[in-house]
C-alpha cells in the first residue's frame, strides 16, 4: 500500500497519486495483480475522468449498518485496464463512525495479499481536518501499514513549516520541483527528515491534462517518468 498526503492545499498530492496508480497499473499490464486508488480527499474521479458522484468511501464508514468492506469492491470505478478508483462519496467525512474507519483501515491493508496494489490519496492533512477531511486515525493507521507515506510538497517554507506541527511522519518526499525557489531538495530532506525519492518538475502540460480532466488518457510523459522510477 502507498499512502500519499501533503499538510498545504494545492501541494500537487492528488496528482502524484493519480500518476502512480496509473503507472503502477501500465506495469502490471498482463499481469493478474490490479491497482485500486482509494480517494479519501475528494478530487481524484475528475483527476482521472471517471464519474464520481455516486456514494463512496466516507458514505461507507456512515453506514453503521450497512454491509461490510466487501461492498467497497462493488463502489469501485473503472479508470482504465487494470486500474479502478473508489471515490469519496456525497456524505463527507462529518458522520464517519470510528468502528467503520478502524474496519476500513483493516480491509484496505489486508488487499496487498488478495492481488490488488493499493494506492491512497489523503489529501491535506493540516487544513482539511475533520469533519472536511478524512479522520486523522485512519490516515494515521494506513500510513503505519504502508509500505510508502509519502508526503507531497514543494520546497515552500509555509508548508514545510507545517510538518512539524502534524503527528504524521513520512518515510519518503515526493518534491513537486519549480525554478526560483530559495529552498531545494536538501533544505527540504532536513526540515522533513525523510528522503526526496520523487522530484516531478513543473510542467504545463499537466495542468492541461488535470484541467481536461484527461490525466489517465494523456498522462504527460515527464510525470509518469518522475513517478516510475520509485513506484
Amino acid at each position: 500500500m502507498q499512502v500519499f498526503w501533503s499538510v498545504k492545499g494545492g501541494s500537487g498530492t492528488t496528482v502524484v497519486a493519480a500518476a502512480t496508480a496509473l503507472s503502477l497499473a501500465s506495469s502490471l499490464a498482463g499481469s493478474s495483480r490490479r491497482v485500486l486508488v482509494v480517494d479519501l480527499s475528494g478530487d481524484l474521479p475528475a483527476v482521472l475522468g471517471v464519474d464520481g458522484s455516486g456514494p463512496g468511501v466516507a458514505d461507507w464508514c456512515a453506514a453503521t449498518d450497512g454491509a461490510g468492506p466487501e461492498a467497497l469492491d462493488r463502489l469501485a470505478v473503472e479508470v482504465a485496464d487494470g486500474l479502478r478508483v473508489v471515490p469519496r462519496g456525497a456524505a463527507g467525512w462529518a458522520g464517519a463512525d470510528a468502528g467503520r474507519v478502524v474496519e476500513l483501515a483493516d480491509h484496505l491493508g489486508s488487499l496487498g495479499g488478495g492481488g490488488e496494489t493499493v494506492v491512497v490519496d489523503a489529501g491535506d492533512l493540516f487544513s482539511l481536518v475533520p469533519p472536511v477531511g478524512p479522520p486523522t486515525s485512519l490516515v494515521g493507521s494506513l500510513a503505519d501499514g504502508a509500505d510508502r507515506s509519502v508526503l507531497v510538497t514543494r520546497a515552500c517554507y509555509l508548508g514545510l513549516r507545517r510538518v512539524g506541527r502534524v503527528e504524521l511522519r513520512p518515510s519518503e518526499v515526493a518534491l513537486v520541483s519549480e525554478a526560483g525557489r530559495a529552498l531545494d531538495r536538501h533544505d527540504v530532506e532536513s526540515v522533513v527528515g525523510a528522503p526526496v525519492t520523487v522530484r516531478i518538475p513543473v510542467d504545463p502540460a499537466v495542468a492541461r491534462s488535470v484541467d481536461a480532466g484527461l490525466l489517465a488518457r494523456r498522462t504527460p510523459r515527464s510525470l509518469l517518468r518522475a513517478v516510475a522510477a520509485a513506484s
